[in-house]
């Protein structure tokens, strides 16, 4: 398995489910999801993280990317329970430090 997404409104959050690996060859999916999402359903991301099962540099300018995009536009992004894979290289880069990280989508949808 290398990449699935799945996206969902609720509360008026965008909830896009990661799903797989996010790394080079996957990362043009999310930034095409990513845009699509914040003009079809608005700026208030959510990226639910709980099934990513492993994430590089280009996943990371894919969240940055998204970061610029949904805050440009009047929202913002939220994280949601990364595994320790990828927490940590959120952790590592400070990443985690821009972008809030909550335990769960249900906390962040209440936060963006």
């Amino acid at each position: 398995m290398k990449l699935r997404l799945a996206r969902r409104v609720i509360d008026g959050a965008v909830v896009v489910a990661v799903e797989g690996e996010l790394d080079l060859y996957t990362a043009p999916v999310l930034r095409d999801e990513v845009r699509d999402a914040i003009s079809q359903d608005g700026p208030r991301l959510v990226f639910d993280l709980a099934s990513l099962s492993f994430m590089d540099s280009s996943g990371l300018s894919v969240l940055i990317e998204a970061w610029r995009l949904a805050t440009g536009d009047g929202g913002g992004v939220c994280l949601a329970a990364p595994q320790s894979p990828v927490a940590r290289i959120l952790h590592t880069t400070g990443l985690d430090r821009r972008i809030k990280v909550y335990p769960d989508v249900e906390a962040a949808v209440g936060s963006v």
